[in-house]
C-alpha cells in the first residue's frame, strides 16, 4: 500500500508541475504584457508595478519568474481579475462549489441509472433488452449536450412547466453565500422556508444535472455491461452454478458486487468528463458556476481568470482521480500487491 502511495503522490507532483509551467507559459503567449497577465493589475501605477516586478522578479530569469508564479500560487495568490477587479482566488470560492455541486449531482445519476442498466443488459445478454440498453447508449453518447439542454427547457420547462428553465434558486429565497453550495447554505441559513427551499433547488438542478449526465451515463452503462459480462463468464461463477446455486443468487451475491470493482475506477475519469461537459451546460442553464465564469472570462480576454481557471479546475479534476484510485486500491487487495511481471 506504501509504494501504491508512493506511485500517486510522484504522478500528483508530476502533474501539478506541468499544469504550473502550461499557466506560467500562458502569460507570455497571450498579447500584452506578461506581468499584467499573470497578477491583472491592469490599471497599476509605476510604483505599483515595481513593488510586482520585484514580487514576481520579472527582472531575473525566466526560471526565477516562474519559481516566484509558483510560490504566489501557493500562497493562494492567482493574481486579480482584469475585468472585475475581484482576487482570484476570490471568484474561484464564490464559483467553483457550484460546478462540483453540479458534476456531484450529476454522477449521481450517470451511476444511479447507467450501472443498473448496464448489468440488466448483461444479464439478459443478446436478447432484446440487451439491444435497447445499448441503442439508447449509443444515442445519448451522440447526443450533444447544448442540444440535450435546449430539448429539455423546450420539452419540461418551457411546454409543461415541470421545472425551472435557469438558475439555482428561485429569488424569492434570499439565501446568503456560506460555502457556495448551495444545499449546504439553505440549511445553515435556518431560514423558515429551509424545506420549501431544498424543494426549489432541487427541482432547478434536475435538468442540468441529467443534461451533464448523459454521456457519462452511456459510458457507464456499457463499462457495467462489460464488467457483469467478465465476471458471468468467470470460473468461481461457474463453480457456484455447478453448486446449484440459482441465477438471481449468484448475480446478487457474487455477479454484482465483483463488478462493481471494475466501475470505481472510471469514474475518476469520467469525472473529467463531467467538468466539460458542465461548463457548456452551466451557459445554457445560467448555472452560476466556474465554467460559465471561465467562459465569460475567455470572451472578455480576461487572461489571469483564464490562468487561475486552468489550474483551479485541473487541480481539482486530478485529485478527484487520485481520489478513486486510492478506493480502488482499497477494494481491490489485487492492485496493492501487484508485482511487475506477475
Amino acid at each position: 500500500m506504501l509504494n501504491f502511495t508512493l506511485r500517486r503522490l510522484n504522478l500528483l507532483f508530476f502533474t501539478l508541475l506541468m499544469l504550473s509551467i502550461i499557466s506560467f507559459s500562458l502569460s507570455y503567449l497571450f498579447p500584452g504584457n506578461e506581468l499584467v497577465n499573470l497578477t491583472g493589475q491592469v490599471n497599476a501605477d509605476e510604483q505599483q508595478l515595481a513593488h510586482l516586478t520585484e514580487v514576481y522578479q520579472m527582472d531575473k530569469s525566466i526560471f526565477h519568474q516562474y519559481f516566484a508564479y509558483v510560490g504566489q500560487i501557493f500562497e493562494g495568490n492567482f493574481g486579480i481579475s482584469m475585468s472585475s477587479q475581484t482576487p482570484i482566488s476570490v471568484e474561484l470560492a464564490t464559483f467553483l462549489p457550484a460546478t462540483i455541486e453540479l458534476c456531484l449531482a450529476a454522477l449521481f445519476i450517470a451511476l444511479l441509472l447507467g450501472v443498473p442498466l448496464g448489468f440488466l443488459a448483461a444479464i439478459f445478454h443478446n436478447k432484446v433488452v440487451d439491444k435497447v440498453i445499448l441503442t439508447f447508449a449509443m444515442i445519448g453518447y451522440s447526443i450533444p449536450v447544448f442540444w440535450l439542454a435546449l430539448i429539455l427547457i423546450l420539452v419540461f420547462s418551457i411546454t409543461l412547466s415541470w421545472f425551472p428553465s435557469s438558475g439555482q434558486l428561485n429569488l424569492l429565497f434570499e439565501i446568503p453565500h456560506v460555502t457556495g453550495f448551495k444545499f449546504i447554505d439553505i440549511i445553515l441559513s435556518e431560514s423558515p422556508y429551509t424545506w420549501q427551499a431544498l424543494k426549489d433547488a432541487f427541482m432547478h438542478i434536475i435538468m442540468p444535472a441529467f443534461a451533464v449526465a448523459m454521456a457519462p451515463m452511456t459510458i457507464f452503462i456499457r463499462l457495467a455491461r462489460t464488467s457483469m459480462l467478465d465476471v458471468l463468464e468467470s470460473n468461481y461463477i461457474k463453480a457456484a452454478k455447478a453448486k446449484g446455486l440459482s441465477q438471481t443468487s449468484i448475480i446478487y451475491h457474487h455477479g454484482i458486487r465483483n463488478s462493481l470493482v471494475g466501475i470505481v475506477r472510471q469514474i475518476g475519469l469520467n469525472f473529467a468528463n463531467l467538468v466539460t461537459i458542465a461548463m457548456i451546460a452551466e451557459v445554457i442553464f445560467d448555472w452560476q458556476g466556474a465554467g460559465s465564469w471561465l467562459i465569460q472570462s475567455i470572451f472578455e480576454r480576461d487572461y489571469t481568470a483564464i490562468q487561475g481557471g486552468l489550474i483551479a479546475l485541473a487541480t481539482f479534476t486530478f485529485f478527484i482521480n487520485i481520489l478513486t484510485d486510492f478506493l480502488y486500491a482499497a477494494l481491490n487487495p489485487l492492485e496493492r500487491h501487484k508485482k511487475h511481471g506477475s
